[in-house]
């Protein structure tokens, strides 16, 4: 089970680099707004994992992963908006700034 879901994970990295990389520029900004929604389903499901985790008294090392993808989503999320926000900015008028 392990080797499928990482052949899975592999097969998923190679297929979202060339997507992202046909991408027009003009693209990116909407696109991140998206990711970042999609990060912060990442955050929700790893929020139940831990508590799923810690319900059923699973190892230590469960619940440290879950943590860690919690923070690294919410860094993910929070990053995002940050340059989305910068980058629209880039886009006002003279008159709206």
């Amino acid at each position: 089970m392990g080797i499928v879901l990482i052949l899975i994970f592999i097969i998923a990295a190679i297929v979202g680099y060339f997507i992202i990389n046909k991408v027009p520029t003009l693209l990116h900004t909407p696109l991140m707004s998206g990711m970042n929604a999609l990060s912060g389903i990442t955050v929700l499901g790893a929020l139940t994992t831990i508590a799923v985790a810690v319900k059923n008294y699973s190892s230590v090392l469960s619940t440290i992963i879950g943590i860690l993808a919690i923070i690294f989503a919410m860094v993910n999320v929070v990053g995002g908006f940050a340059v989305t926000g910068r980058m629209l900015r880039m886009f006002k008028s003279k008159e709206d700034k």
